[in-house]
């Protein structure tokens, strides 16, 4: 039988074919940094990235191609902004459902720059009051910092008022979109945030070592630079260009990977963004309530039919779940991700700290047999 992969969360698998042809293509045909050069292959090179800005900058609904700004992961992008645009004493309200690519520059923030932070509850369905938002916010409250959807429980954040409420109160908002930037179907051009974060390996079905940020103009001047180095403009001086995208892009950027990129969002074009995201839903809908007919499992977060991504994630209440996916793993060839998923304060808001939960992911490529299979695989383990 063909192995079941189950841990699209952490990264698609498999890539769509156009996606590694267009990887392949470059190193095979093109091969040339973009923007270095005056060669053929070179100007090729930069024509390709700027076609994936200009389909980055439509996807998210950015108001400028060149605020599209390429990065190796969700993670770097996050690092730049948050470490680019805080300064010392500021405020940050954050929740407790975020990954560490968000804690830990924050936690490093605050011992280096003095930040403080407060983070405001999230319901398990992915609710916001807003009154306790504002019951938490300061005169110097300088940034709203949001998971837009779980990596742990798969909840969708509600993060449209939110940013309606950071509008009223002249609060810049930092999205981290690692889990929804092509799993859900959602309004981009209505979301105000100044900062959108994203990567292009889960949902996008990009290669890895992709990703961006979408930054608003009015950031950009307090927002500095996260690397300086070579941009292939304004070579004569020594200090980074302020010009965008090249203050945030020292070095030479991925150019194989944003080919994969570039194919990956006409493959979501073509195929149906929306098509793609009802196959997911129905999959995942199907796991998690063949999950909650199991005696001894507990499914985390959003029941059967509530707003989710792809993520289920379950306890074992008579056992360990990380023995489960060893089993599932090499007795069933089965895939899946244990642990506390890079997001502790998650799990100690869920009751799972330190054991943690496992994470079943579904992706394009799954099937309804390889839900079938998973299901019937738990219960023989189980017993």
């Amino acid at each position: 039988m063909a192995s079941i992969y189950l841990d699209n969360a952490a990264t698609s698998h498999p890539r769509p074919r156009p996606v590694v042809e267009a990887v392949s293509g470059y190193l095979n045909e093109l091969g040339a940094s973009p923007g270095r050069s005056g060669h053929r292959p070179s100007l090729e090179s930069g024509r390709l990235v700027l076609e994936t800005r200009e389909l980055a900058a439509d996807f998210f609904g950015a108001s400028s191609v060149e605020n599209v700004i390429f990065t190796a992961n969700v993670t770097g992008a996050l690092n730049i902004a948050l470490k680019g645009y805080l300064r010392p004493g500021d405020h940050v309200l954050t929740t407790r459902f975020e990954h560490n690519a968000v804690l830990r520059p924050l936690h490093r923030l605050k011992e280096e720059r003095n930040i403080e932070i407060d983070y405001f509850p999230v319901d398990s369905g992915g609710s916001i009051e807003r009154e306790d938002f504002e019951q938490l916010l300061r005169e110097d409250t300088s940034l709203v910092v949001i998971n837009h959807a779980s990596n742990v429980t798969g909840a969708v954040l509600d993060i449209l008022p939110l940013s309606e409420w950071c509008g009223e109160y002249n609060l810049p908002l930092m999205v981290d979109a690692a889990q929804s930037a092509g799993s859900l179907d959602f309004p981009w051009d209505k979301l105000d945030a100044q900062f959108l974060c994203f990567t292009g390996h889960k949902g996008l079905m990009g290669p890895p070592g992709t990703g961006g940020m979408i930054i608003d103009p009015e950031m950009v001047e307090r927002t500095k630079s996260f690397i300086e180095g070579g941009t292939g403009s304004k070579s004569d001086k020594l200090t980074q260009p302020q010009v965008l995208p090249d203050k945030y892009e020292a070095g030479t950027m991925n150019t194989a990977g944003i080919a994969g990129l570039n194919a990956a969002f006409k493959y979501l074009a073509d195929e149906g963004l929306e098509q793609i995201i009802e196959k997911k839903k129905r999959l995942t809908e199907k796991l998690c309530r063949g999950m909650e007919d199991i005696p001894g499992i507990e499914v985390l977060g959003p029941g059967p039919g509530e707003r989710r991504t792809s993520t289920v994630s379950i306890t074992w209440s008579d056992g360990d779940t990380a023995e489960l996916s060893v089993k599932l793993d090499r007795e069933y060839d089965i895939m899946t991700r244990s642990g506390l998923h890079c997001a502790p304060l998650a799990h100690r808001e869920l009751g799972t700290y330190p054991r943690g939960a496992l994470r079943f992911s579904t992706g394009h490529f799954n099937s309804g047999d390889d839900i079938d299979r998973t299901l019937a695989a738990i219960k023989e383990i189980l017993g």
